[in-house]
């Protein structure tokens, strides 16, 4: 393969925040799926809605109306990153080539038109090797690819479980073993950083229900091409698959009043 320099501790923080960050915003807008659909049962609106329209249309249109809000953040928050990364290039390091600097082998030489010291150049071009052009691009392109799978595929669990309770008490207990799945992704994130090809870290890689979060970890490290591939192949497909039951289970229980929720109800 193609051997390149980079630092291992700026892989780590940027593998470890996306997986934060992914953890966070997937459980977060999947719930205010399952918060919007519990209360329009609650207030009696989707018995309008419903009459208007098919009940797979309506969850599909929530599913990817809130998907849209959440891209619409990533994308705002990319442009303002890159604006406040070329200004602070601008106003911090005015007389660096940052590209020169990264393929430089005498940092001794740069010392007197930078003004910096050999020591902090060092520091800058581990980063700059690191964060190069291409693994920005690819890795933010990774990112919004596996938050949108991760969403979708746990938006669609959560509005099943808006759909068959009654009140926010009920949910509670379908929300715990969820939740419990996302955090098991993040431990094992955290141990990706120490361990990225284990065997324990390759397949919850694969697993969807943990890939969006342990796979971001993964890819700053260095992954093979095939493996992101399979990874989001499983996820689409186990998408589709948990969409054709949550649709089974929203289409009878959106309408379905006073009979309290259980695992054994939803199956059935």
């Amino acid at each position: 393969g193609e051997a390149r320099e980079s630092s291992s501790v700026i892989t780590s923080v940027i593998g470890i925040a996306a997986g934060i960050v992914i953890y966070i915003f997937i459980f977060m807008y999947a719930t205010q799926v399952m918060q919007g659909v519990l209360e329009e049962k609650i207030n009696r609106i989707i018995e309008v809605l419903v009459s208007s329209v098919k009940p797979i249309q309506f969850l599909f249109g929530k599913i990817i109306g809130i998907a849209g809000v959440g891209l619409l953040q990533f994308v705002i928050w990319i442009i303002l990153g890159g604006v406040i990364i070329v200004a602070g290039q601008s106003l911090f390091l005015p007389d660096i080539d940052l590209e020169s600097l990264r393929n430089a082998t005498d940092l001794n030489a740069m010392t007197q038109t930078s003004g910096l010291t050999a020591e902090n150049l060092a520091t800058i071009r581990s980063i700059t090797q690191t964060l190069t052009p291409q693994f920005v691009c690819s890795f933010l392109i990774s990112f919004i690819l596996y938050f949108i799978g991760g969403y979708l595929l746990y938006a669609a669990m959560f509005a099943a479980i808006g759909a068959a309770v009654d009140s926010q008490e009920e949910t509670q207990q379908f929300l715990g073993p969820l939740s419990v799945v996302l955090v098991i992704g993040l431990y094992i994130g955290f141990a990706a950083i120490k361990s990225p090809e284990s065997p324990l870290v390759f397949w919850t890689s694969m697993i969807p229900f943990t890939s969006p979060i342990v796979m971001l970890v993964r890819i700053p490290f260095g992954v093979a091409t095939w493996e992101i591939l399979l990874s989001l192949g499983i996820l689409g497909g186990t998408f589709i698959l948990i969409t054709w039951i949550s649709a089974k289970i929203y289409r009878v229980g959106i309408l379905m009043y006073g009979k309290k929720a259980s695992w054994k109800e939803i199956y059935k």
